[in-house]
This record gives C-alpha cells, sequence and structure tokens, in this order.
C-alpha cells in the first residue's frame, strides 16, 4: 500500500502540479502588489524593490546548489534502490541548510547599510531609509533556507505537491499580513499628521522625521510602510517552512520498511557532505554569477539614472514629462532633488519586471519536475527518456510562453491600465508600458533558461552554464551601464541588456544540452507550430480588444472610470477569445501530443477523446 502512495510524478504531472501552485502564487502576488502599489506609489516601491534587490541575490545563491544536489542525489538514490542513503542525504543537508540559513541572515543584516549607502550615491539620509525594509526582510532566508531541504528532497522522490503547497502558502501569508501591516502604518502616518495639523501645528514629528506638508508625510511614511509590506514576505516564508516540517513528521517520505531493510548501507555523513558540495558549487558558482549581476544592476540602474539626469535632466524630463508632472510625490521638487526622481523611476522599472518574471517561474516548473527524471534517465543510460524529456520540456514550456508572452507585449496598455490605473501608481503607467511590451516579446527566451539549465545540472555538466553565465553577465552589464546612463533612454536601456543576457544563455546552452545529450529534437513541433499558433493567439487578442472597445465607445456603452468600463470588458473579452483561438489552433495544427495531455486532470479521458478525432501529434 505505501509502494502504491508513493507514485511518480510525469514531468508533466509534476510540472502541472507546481505550474497550478505557482499561478496561484502569482495570482495572490498580484492581489499583493496592486494595492500595495497604490497605498505606496512608486517611491515607496523604490524602497520594496531596493530589499528584494539586496535580498533575492542572497537567497538564491543561499539555496542555489544545494535543493538541486539534493533532488538530484535524492533521484538516482531511489533509481538504484538505495533508500537509505536517499534518507541519509535528507538528513545531511537539513542540517547543513540550518548553518547555511543561518550564516546567510546574518550577512544580509551585514551588507544592508553599505549596499543602501552605494545605492542613494553616498546620500545618507536615503541610504537610511532604505534599511528598514531591508532589515524586515533578512529572516526570510533563514526560512526559506532551511525549507529548501526539504523541497529538494519531495522533489528528488518525484512528488512535486509538498512544494506546491509550500509556495501557495508563502504568498497566502505575505498577501494577508503584508497588506493589513503597510495598511496599518500608512493609516497611522496620516492620522497622526491629521490629528497634529488640527491642533494647529506647522510642523509635525512622523517616524523621527519632521514634515509640513503631504509630500514629505509621504516621504517620512514610505520606508515604514515597505517594511511592513516586506515582513509579510518573511512572515509567509516562515508558513511554508512550517507546513513542511510538519507534512514530513506527520506522513514521512513514503519509502517503506521493506525498500529500507533492502537497501545496502548508506554512505558515510562526510562522504554525502563532500558529494553535495561537489554537486553544489558550480550551481552556486553559476547563481552567484547571476545574482551578483542583479545586484549590481540594481545599483548601477539606481546610479546611472543619477548619472543621466545630471548630464541632462531635460532629456530625461521630456522623455517622462507626463508621469513627472501626475506624480504627487514629484510636484514641488527642485531639479537638484535626482535621489527622489531615480527612486521614482527605479519603482517604475522595478514594476515592469513584476511582468518579466511572471510566466518564466511558472514554466520554471517544468525545469524543477525534469530535473529528477532527466537524472534517473541518464543514470540509466535511457536514451529514448533523455530525448523524451528535453522535448517535452522545450515544447510545453514554448506553448505557455509564447502566446502568453505575446499577450502581454500586445495588451501591456490596457493590462497595466487595469491594474495600475487608479491610485497612487497611475503616473507611472505610461513608464512601464514600453518595458513590459519589450519583456513580453523576451518572454520564451526567459521562460526556457531555467528549465535548459536544470537539465544540464541533471547530467553533471554544471560547469556549461558557468561560462555561459559569465559571458551573458559581462554583456548585461557593460549595455546597462552604456545605454542607462543615456538621457534619452534611462531605464529602457536595462531592457536591452536583459533580453542579450538571455539571447546568450539560452543559446549557448541549448546548444550544449543537445550536443552533449546527441538528441536531435523535432524543430516544427517544438518551435514552430507553438510559434504560429502563438501569433494567431496574440493577433486576436489585439484585433478584438480594439474592435470590442471601440464598439463599445461608440455605442457610448460602459464610459464610467471604475472596474466595469470599455477597455476593461473589452481585455477580458480579448483574451477570452484569444484563448479559443490558440485552443483550436493547437488541435487543428496537432501541436500537442497524447503523454502531454495525460499529465493533466483527467487527461486519460481528454486524450481518448482527441486521439478519436486525430487531434493530437
Amino acid at each position: 500500500m505505501a509502494e502504491q502512495e508513493r507514485k511518480k510524478q510525469s514531468v508533466i504531472n509534476g510540472a502541472m502540479v507546481l505550474a497550478m501552485a505557482i499561478l496561484a502564487s502569482k495570482v495572490i502576488g498580484l492581489l499583493f502588489k496592486m494595492p500595495l502599489t497604490n497605498m505606496l506609489g512608486m517611491g515607496g516601491m523604490g524602497f520594496f524593490y531596493s530589499a528584494y534587490n539586496v535580498y533575492t541575490p542572497i537567497f538564491a545563491i543561499s539555496m542555489a546548489g544545494l535543493p538541486v544536489a539534493i533532488a538530484r542525489m535524492v533521484a538516482e538514490d531511489v533509481a538504484l534502490n538505495r533508500f537509505r542513503e536517499a534518507r541519509k542525504v535528507f538528513t545531511v543537508g537539513r542540517r547543513m541548510y540550518l548553518l547555511i540559513g543561518t550564516c546567510s541572515m546574518l550577512l544580509l543584516f551585514l551588507i544592508a547599510y553599505p549596499y543602501a549607502y552605494y545605492a542613494s550615491k553616498g546620500e545618507s539620509n536615503s541610504a537610511s531609509a532604505m534599511l528598514p525594509a531591508m532589515f524586515a526582510i533578512a529572516p526570510s532566508v533563514f526560512f526559506c533556507c532551511y525549507m529548501s531541504a526539504y523541497r529538494g528532497y519531495y522533489e528528488g522522490l518525484r512528488n512535486m505537491t509538498p512544494t506546491a503547497v509550500s509556495q501557495f502558502l508563502e504568498a497566502l501569508g505575505k498577501l494577508v499580513l503584508g497588506l493589513l501591516l503597510c495598511r496599518a502604518v500608512v493609516s497611522y502616518g496620516e492620522k497622526s499628521y491629521q490629528s497634529a495639523t488640527a491642533t494647529g501645528q506647522t510642523v509635525v514629528q512622523l517616524f523621527g522625521k519632521e514634515v509640513s506638508n503631504l509630500v514629505e508625510v509621504r516621504d517620512a511614511i514610505s520606508p515604514w510602510a515597505a517594511a511592513a509590506a516586506v515582513f509579510g514576505v518573511t512572515f509567509g516564508s516562515f508558513l511554508g517552512m512550517l507546513f513542511l516540517m510538519l507534512r514530513h513528521k506527520l506522513k514521512g517520505d513514503t519509502i517503506t520498511r521493506v525498500e529500507l531493510v533492502n537497501s545496502p548501507k548508506p554512505l558515510a555523513g562526510g562522504t554525502i557532505i563532500k558529494r553535495l558540495i561537489a554537486m553544489a558549487v558550480p550551481m552556486v558558482a553559476c547563481s552567484l554569477i547571476l545574482n551578483l549581476t542583479n545586484l549590481i544592476d540594481a545599483a548601477m540602474i539606481q546610479r546611472r539614472i543619477l548619472a543621466a539626469l545630471e548630464t541632462d535632466y531635460y532629456a530625461v524630463y521630456a522623455q517622462f514629462q507626463k508621469a513627472f508632472d501626475l506624480a504627487v510625490e514629484l510636484e514641488r521638487l527642485n531639479i537638484s532633488d535626482w535621489n527622489r526622481i531615480a527612486k521614482y523611476l527605479w519603482g517604475a522599472y522595478g514594476t515592469g519586471l513584476d511582468f518579466r518574471t511572471l510566466v518564466p517561474v511558472i514554466v520554471s516548473s517544468l525545469g524543477v519536475s525534469a530535473l529528477p527524471a532527466m537524472s534517473e534517465a541518464w543514470i540509466m543510460k535511457d536514451k529514448a527518456n533523455v530525448r523524451s524529456t528535453v522535448e517535452t520540456v522545450l515544447r510545453v514550456g514554448m506553448l505557455i510562453a509564447l502566446p502568453a508572452g505575446f499577450g502581454m507585449a500586445l495588451l501591456a496598455g490596457p493590462i497595466l491600465t487595469l491594474i495600475y490605473g487608479r491610485g497612487n501608481s497611475s503616473d507611472a503607467v505610461g513608464i512601464v508600458i514600453p518595458i513590459m511590451a519589450a519583456y513580453g516579446y523576451g518572454t520564451a527566451l526567459m521562460a526556457i533558461s531555467t528549465p535548459i539549465t536544470n537539465m544540464l545540472q541533471a547530467i553533471g555538466r554544471t560547469d556549461i552554464p558557468i561560462k555561459t553565465m559569465i559571458v551573458a553577465a559581462a554583456v548585461k552589464v557593460t549595455c546597462n551601464y552604456i545605454l542607462v546612463g543615456n538621457p534619452k533612454l534611462t531605464i529602457y536601456g536595462a531592457v536591452v541588456g536583459t533580453i542579450l543576457f538571455y539571447v546568450i544563455v539560452v543559446a549557448f546552452n541549448l546548444t550544449s544540452l543537445l550536443r552533449v545529450t546527441k538528441v536531435k529534437i523535432r524543430i516544427g513541433s517544438v518551435f514552430l507550430k507553438p510559434l504560429c499558433c502563438a501569433l494567431l493567439c496574440g493577433a486576436s487578442a489585439r484585433i478584438v480588444y480594439w474592435a470590442f472597445v471601440n464598439l463599445l465607445q461608440n455605442l457610448s456603452v460602459l464610459q464610467g472610470s471604475g472596474l466595469l468600463n470599455a477597455p476593461n470588458l473589452a481585455l477580458v473579452f480579448a483574451i477570452g477569445i484569444a484563448v479559443l483561438v490558440y485552443a483550436a489552433a493547437l488541435l487543428w495544427s496537432r501541436a500537442i501530443t497524447k503523454d502531454e495531455v495525460t499529465g493533466l486532470p483527467q487527461g486519460e479521458k481528454i486524450a481518448k477523446v482527441l486521439e478519436k478525432h486525430g487531434l493530437l501529434g
């Protein structure tokens, strides 16, 4: 019975479980970011993203290698019936992560001020304002590190459900507590100022700053409100960790006693540590390069925005004039107040980054699910399954990323207006539209980069992503330094560097993967069919949106400014039609296979019907 409970999830099935959790988490994240951005405005979001930018590389470096190494070792041990060793890998990995998580948390506390000081170009008040959010997020590194040992273990057993549930709980905790705390801080600050001015005070002490008008009130509130929101992230990671600990204690891993008795004696703890480190170091190096690049970029972009402002403020103003004139935070600025303008533009760019990562994060579930399957097939020298895994990951990645990316690009304006068209963030919508559109067209490249890297890691070629990353990172940093400092480009120059980065990563890594595995993929079914179907999807979305919105406006229907206005209704209708067109195009071109359909809920029944009508490839 226990043996039946530990059924291996297929690549598609495991990816589906993770993708559903990630999608739910992203929806929750959107529900978090929408009111948060409206509460904080772009200036406050600048503090929020500054905390994330110093947290993300430390978090990613801390947990880059071990979860993958644990998953890979456990998958190999289970494939070779070494169940006792699989459990020992988990035990050793968990202890290692306890130490790594503690050290990483302390490191984040230590580097917070030096980073903030550099990013604000030596302006001590601006640097100090960044610290509350950075300190609030630091404990999250520890919680995420420790829970990653559990995730790696279950993923190695090809059970993605625990990871999926923990991701959902993380997002839910962030949404509930983060918004409540942020709202409480904003309300406290605004009420304190109103109460003080009602008694005749012209200068009020608020969060350690003297304020005399609403612009200064917002400046005083923003760092602490952002910190309150960020603390929700920490609380969410604690919830995810607690769930995995309780699940393991109550349900275990479903490895049977018979399997344990019949498995060989495990390796010594020291030997397992050496193997884990040997596997993890190249992955950590790869993540280190990527995240240090992003960390350098985060600070450099802000400094290069300042440089562009100092070079030609009026060229920057001409580019963003409408947003600058609308933004409450900027209405009384002197030309010399560069830091606030840079923080505003950085906050707008960070909003665009939210959409850049939306689809790739979902598609990354393919890489997580494929890693143990690829490791097992590779170690067992099962070339047919290696080829099948590579093709499945690439094709499904394209099927998801291409239509989503084209939709984001072609409907960037309506989507951003729907999400951020009201409140404190509405002034920046025009700035973010080109960023979202550009990243939409590059979504497919960004989405498949991580799964390709995962498959290289699964076959033991962790050296290849490192070499590729070094070249791509050098190109990205150089482009950003040159282009962001150009007053006519500023934050849009960072988009160019990022897309070039992914072009290099995907081109080199994919070529290497196919060469090492000696797999020949079918270009038509993997790339061309998904591309043609996605183009039809994007075109239909664009045409239907403009036709429908013009029809409603000509009929003077739903002209209000609320959610149920003509543009928003047209957007929902266009997305629905585009989905139907895409589904029809996939079936007509037979772009999906039976194995991919059977990985879906009720997939066996659906596959039989589609196969009967000749609609599967």
